[in-house]
């Protein structure tokens, strides 16, 4: 995942924040090294020392990797450290210094890893470098696959299987002793094949199409395998394969030769009746890329010959038929034209993709009757089993409606959909206020609030909250308030009833946090109480506020971690 470096605590699990920041403040982080622009490497001393490498974008960190064995979430307690370390001047942090003596000398700023090798290289004389890399490669295996993977193409014809060999010799290394890829070295195989990935976007603006073609196959094929027998969790395996895809679709995009056109069209075809790609979402991108290359009616009827194949199931939502249905009309339309592929669409517009696109067309056409048409066949066809389709439906009929002007239409389809739709309902409340006459208004929203409490077994407080707030209805949204006053519920609508109900509000709040602390242990719930208290305090009430802190210390004196969060307020 990413994370804001400015708001890298809201997007960190609380327990891992808390050991990270230990390990920051017992000063167990050295200081980190700028290895590139934007990228971070840092040791974090411990029960061992363990590597973490940051790269920051935007103040965004969009990579990070620890060589530590964590594996039971995203983001580890060293890498935190790490975090803490780099923000420490923006939090006003101080870390607890190994030694006491005198005063800490600035450090003067390292140069970055690429300047210090850069300045190697420019010192070390060819026969030198030569001799290190033939020492490393005899005595390091792990060296030795990735150095001959790297270079091999200036002594090997180049080829997919060339650059397969490559990637192969990623994972490999990056395997334990049973061939799995765990989780941190998944991290460092995916950042290492993405390295080629981006190679072949260089050389398709270079235009060497060839080159390029065979690096994103042979990535797919293998990162494709690789997650088999590769813990995924974070995406970085998977993550080579869709910009692999896309250099494919830029290469199919190009003017490139026909002997390439040919071997880029055949590849695609041989890998989809092959099945490599079987049960991935890039199998039908094959057939895909396929269309984008035709140029005759016999390649035409190699890609027909394949989705004759592809039968409809039992099931709601046939994924394959309707991909397949997908990639007829656009071969269709390629081929034969846009009016037998607009005959296609009709026939077959049982298909919902179809039937939007069809509604689409008409709409913009302004042939409001085929809209409604379509539009109320297919509320018949999903209403039951596919409410949400049936509303995609509803949607367009209202749009109709607005356009016609028919207030009463209007009201009915954006009420239904108010209440209805699992979607923004703003929309559908602002048209129901322009439409529905002034002086019906209030009654009108009696019945909608009525509506959504005989709704379901458990009313919707939230949904009826935010109307509120949209009627400026502050009394009424203080009623819903007091009469749910959970902490999460105060702190999200607090903003709206400062103003008429201070007093109120810090009652309130007096009060949850003493029921909140009823059923909850463990730090994390401390923390979160205290949280409270600092807000109220913000807001004026620190006699309250002081009130409560006494009477958690006299109800919990037991709760050591409670004890120590309140003397931190």
């Amino acid at each position: 995942m990413k994370i804001p470096l400015k708001e890298f605590e809201q997007n960190i699990d609380e327990a891992i924040l808390q050991r990270g920041y230990q390990y920051f403040k017992k000063g167990l982080v050295n200081e980190p090294e700028e290895t590139g622009h934007g990228e971070y490497e840092a040791i974090v001393e411990g029960t061992n020392q363990y590597t973490v490498q940051l790269s920051i974008k935007n103040d965004v960190i969009t990579e990070y990797v620890c060589s530590c064995p964590y594996d039971m979430g995203p983001v580890c307690k060293h890498v935190v450290a790490v975090i803490f370390h780099l923000q420490q001047n923006e939090l006003n942090l101080k870390v607890r210094a190994k030694k006491n003596k005198g005063e800490v000398k600035k450090i003067k700023k390292k140069k970055t890893v690429a300047e210090q090798v850069d300045e190697l290289l420019e010192k070390l004389s060819h026969d030198n470098l030569k001799d290190y890399i033939k020492e490393r490669c005899v005595k390091d295996s792990t060296f030795r696959q990735l150095f001959i993977a790297n270079f091999a193409y200036l002594v090997i014809p180049e080829s997919q299987a060339l650059y397969a060999k490559q990637i192969h010799a990623i994972l490999r290394t990056s395997a334990d002793r049973n061939g799995f890829i765990g989780y941190s070295e998944a991290r460092f195989a995916g950042n290492a094949v993405y390295d080629l990935v981006q190679r072949a976007e260089k050389l398709v603006e270079m235009s060497n199409y060839q080159t390029a073609m065979y690096m994103a196959c042979a990535v797919l094929e293998e990162m494709t395998e690789a997650l088999q027998y590769a813990d995924d969790s974070n995406g970085d395996i998977g993550g080579c394969i869709d910009p692999a895809v896309e250099v494919l679709s830029a290469i199919a995009d190009k003017p490139v030769t026909e002997e390439l056109r040919k071997e880029f069209f055949n590849y695609c075809i041989t890998s989809f009746k092959k099945e490599i790609f079987k049960g991935w979402d890039w199998h039908f991108s094959m057939l895909d890329l396929a269309t984008s290359l035709i140029k005759n009616s016999e390649e035409a009827q190699q890609i027909h010959s394949l989705l004759d194949n592809i039968k409809p199931s039992d099931t709601d939502w046939d994924w394959d038929f309707r991909r397949a249905q997908r990639i007829r009309l656009e071969l269709i339309s390629k081929m034969e034209g846009d009016e037998k592929a607009a005959q296609f669409l009709e026939q077959n517009i049982a298909n919902s993709d179809f039937r939007k696109k069809t509604i689409e067309t008409a709409l913009s056409r302004k042939d409001y009757n085929k809209v409604i048409a379509l539009a109320e066949e297919g509320i018949r066809l999903d209403d039951e089993k596919k409410p949400g389709l049936a509303n995609d439906w509803r949607d367009y009929l209202l749009k109709v409606y607005i356009n016609q002007n028919d207030t009463d239409n209007i009201i009915k389809y954006s009420r239904y959909l108010f209440l209805n739709a699992n979607r923004e309902k703003k929309p559908y409340y602002f048209l129901m206020k322009k439409f529905v006459p002034p002086e019906n208004w209030d009654n009108f929203m009696k019945l909608i609030i009525t509506d959504i409490i005989n709704k379901n077994r458990w009313i919707d407080y939230s949904f009826i909250a935010q109307i509120y707030i949209w009627e400026e209805s502050w009394d009424k949204l203080f009623d819903i308030v007091k009469k749910n006053a959970s902490l999460d519920r105060l702190d999200s609508y607090e903003k709206y009833l400062m103003k008429d109900y201070a007093e109120e509000i810090t009652d309130l709040y007096q009060s949850a946090i003493l029921n909140y602390m009823v059923n909850n242990m463990g730090r994390n719930y401390y923390q979160n109480a205290c949280r409270y208290l600092r807000k109220m305090i913000k807001m004026g009430a620190r006699e309250k506020a002081n009130f409560v802190i006494e009477q958690l210390k006299v109800l919990y004196p037991k709760r050591k971690a409670l004890m120590e969060e309140l003397q931190k307020i």
